[in-house]
Parts: C-alpha cells; sequence; structure tokens
C-alpha cells in the first residue's frame, strides 16, 4: 500500500534487472526475491493482503525466499497492532506494534506524533544488509506506531524518539524496517542494494 510504485524505482535505481509490482499471490510465489511495502493504516494493508491472499504467500515464504518488509510492511510481520482498536498482524513473530502516545515528552517538549523526518538508526546485531552503512546514519521515518518484538534477539536496529524502539527486524532470510528506505538518500539506496545482492 501507498509507497509501491517509489519502492520499485528506486529498486530499480540501485539495479534490479526486473521489478513487478503485483497483488497475486501466483506472481509472488514466483519471484526471486520479496519486497512488502506499505503506508497508511494497518487494518486497511491487513484487509488487502487477506483479500487478495497475499497474506498466505507471505508466511509461505518466510524461510524460503529473501523478503524485505518495510514501514507497514514490518509492522504486518509480528502478531498484532494497537491501530484502529486492534488489529491481528500476518503473526509470523510474536510481538505487538504500539502507539507512540500523545503525551510524550522530551527536553521539555511535546514531541509530535507521527513520528516524521530524518533520525539516526543504531545498528544493534551485524548484518548483510547495512554493509557500507555507518553506524548512527539517518534513515527517513513517517509512522505513529512502532515494533516491540517479544524476542529481543529479532531486533537488529534501534531509533529514538521519546524512547528507545526497534526500527529493524532480522531472522534468517527476512529483513524489515521502519524507516524508508526509498526515501533516505544513499545510505537508504545502499540498503536496497544491499537486499538485491543478499544470498541468505
Amino acid at each position: 500500500m501507498g509507497n509501491l510504485h517509489s519502492v520499485a524505482k528506486a529498486l530499480e535505481h540501485v539495479g534490479a534487472s526486473r521489478v513487478e509490482v503485483t497483488n497475486d499471490p501466483v506472481r509472488v510465489r514466483a519471484a526471486d526475491r520479496i519486497v512488502l511495502p506499505g503506508q497508511g493504516a494497518m487494518r486497511d494493508c491487513m484487509a488487502e493482503m487477506k483479500h487478495y491472499g497475499v497474506d498466505a504467500e507471505v508466511r509461505e515464504i518466510i524461510g524460503n525466499k529473501p523478503l524485505l518488509g518495510i514501514c507497514v510492511g514490518m509492522q504486518a510481520l509480528l502478531a498484532r497492532s494497537e491501530e484502529n482498536n486492534g488489529v491481528d498482524g500476518l503473526g509470523i513473530y510474536a510481538g505487538d506494534v504500539k502507539f507512540f502516545g500523545n503525551d510524550r515528552v522530551e527536553n521539555g517538549e511535546k514531541l509530535k506524533v507521527p513520528h516524521m523526518g530524518w533520525n539516526e538508526v543504531w545498528q544493534t546485531q551485524a548484518h548483510p544488509l547495512w554493509n557500507g552503512i555507518a553506524d548512527g546514519s539517518r534513515f527517513y521515518f513517517v509512522h505513529s506506531y512502532y515494533c516491540a518484538p517479544t524476542d529481543p534477539a529479532l531486533c537488529a536496529g534501534k531509533s529514538h524518539y521519546g524512547l528507545d524502539f526497534c526500527c529493524a527486524l532480522a531472522r534468517d532470510n527476512m529483513f524489515a524496517v521502519q524507516f524508508h528506505p526509498e526515501k533516505s538518500s544513499a545510505a537508504g539506496l545502499t540498503l536496497l542494494k544491499n537486499f538485491l545482492n543478499w544470498a541468505p
């Protein structure tokens, strides 16, 4: 949802020979690697995935081919979100997607929600998708909810906005980020290129 074509163009820019934007589970199954992007509400994203049967395909992909989740595409991998009075995610990994809240204060100033703009990302585990990206590099965020995986070892990167929060997940052939690499200049394009070259 939302950022499909901008992600596709960014992947082409960093060398993808062919990028197909599709909601057809058969086409998803045939792909060499999968990007699950998303912008907007989790409820709408999950409803569309279920409508087209893409949710079942993503569950099958985990463990079989490289998958990159972006923004809501990352949040959807967890069990449940607080958004829209509670929405079930794909439930691939245990954990919740939590609201930043409207009363978060830092240095005496009330923080605006959504968290929007450039922010530092600290790499909490070594991973091939971080290759060539300096620890503490800035990436572009737009979100009101953050991922809180049950297993801390699932977290591959953290950022800070009123609290430290997990902004990257990694396990086996899955890597997912809360920020938008397609909007994150050189660091974001490097991450996308690393994904194309990744052979988990």
